[in-house]
């Protein structure tokens, strides 16, 4: 099969000026060489495209593909993780992972937890602010937890994202309206353990590979918040295992819930964290998730399950052929 390779590589945008923070969801040619030579692995032919901007050039040249592995994030506006899935379908050319709709409902945390919560998933209390003027209609119990409505990788979340005062709460929702130009997400802080749950397949046919506990080294990081520097230096702040068997049971429940109420298709991750009372909610979900072969959570996640990267690529490009074969983009 004749595969197409839409990404954002990380190195075209920091030469455009972006700072690292800015080009932390972007990949890296590890990720690239890695999903490259996995679907080569697998006995396709791989045809590098890169970002939005060239595959609008090849497509406008009459390039096709059978199929189009997909993990471009694009880098302006709520919409822009649906570009490129947006261009295939106009094309009707099948790809990996969500459809417009779902990446675009997705990458807007607060959109989001609204239809999970409306189909029944847990998830702890929030609301979305656009306005400083708008903080003192939260009305939500402190502490809370402040953080960009449609950021990745932990992009403006640190220790004073975590807010016990509405003075404390307006200082940040200030700065975060500013420094990233969206709307902030706030919502109950949740004291429990943090886990993530790695997911392949479509709909019914979805399942959790894994559930992967976040543990905080308390001497490295006592806020116990997974931030991007947190997630930048995992290897010396946090300890990653599979979780027990209540937990892991508990936590995909919630998490297969948010999945299949999205309509998410193919891989990610669905993020939980437990409440007070040891109760899973959900967090977030990632439905584009990292693929880097050796740091990403996905890849580690399934890594812990015992699934290699190869099985991992395979997977997810045989749900996608699934789709395609039934009908269903």
């Amino acid at each position: 099969m004749k595969i197409g390779f839409t990404y954002d590589l990380k190195d075209d945008y920091l030469r455009e000026g972006f700072s690292e923070e800015q080009a932390a969801e972007f990949d890296g040619t590890d990720t690239i060489e890695g999903i490259e030579n996995a679907l080569c692995s697998l006995g396709h032919e791989v045809d590098r495209i890169g970002n939005a901007q060239a595959l609008v050039r090849r497509l406008a040249r009459g390039e096709r593909w059978d199929m189009v592995f997909n993990i471009a994030e694009g880098a302006h506006g709520y919409g822009r993780e649906a570009l490129v899935p947006a261009l295939l379908d106009s094309y009707g050319i099948p790809y990996t992972f969500s459809d417009p709709l779902v990446m675009a409902v997705t990458l807007h945390k607060g959109i989001a937890k609204t239809v999970v919560r409306a189909a029944g998933v847990p998830t702890a209390d929030f609301a979305v602010v656009e306005d400083p003027a708008h903080v003192e209609s939260v009305g939500i119990p402190f502490p809370l937890f402040a953080k960009p409505v449609a950021e990745g990788t932990g992009k403006g979340i640190g220790p004073a994202s975590k807010v016990c005062s509405m003075e404390e709460l307006r200082t940040v929702c200030t700065r975060l309206l500013a420094q990233f130009g969206q709307a902030v997400l706030v919502e109950e802080f949740l004291p429990g353990r943090e886990f993530t749950a790695g997911i392949l397949g479509t709909g019914t046919r979805a399942w959790v590979v894994g559930v992967m506990e976040v543990g905080f080294r308390p001497e490295k990081a006592p806020e116990r918040i997974y931030s991007f520097h947190t997630k930048k230096h995992y290897e010396e702040l946090v300890d990653y295992r599979l979780a027990d068997r209540d937990a892991a049971k508990a936590c995909e429940e919630v998490a297969l819930g948010a999945w299949r109420s999205l309509g998410c298709r193919d891989g990610g991750r669905v993020d939980v964290r437990m409440d007070e009372n040891g109760r899973p909610c959900f967090i977030e979900v990632n439905p584009l998730a990292g693929l880097n072969p050796v740091h990403s959570d996905l890849p580690i996640v399934c890594r812990l399950a015992g699934m290699d990267y190869r099985e991992l690529i395979g997977r997810i490009l045989e749900s996608a052929v699934m789709r395609m074969e039934g009908g269903s983009g």
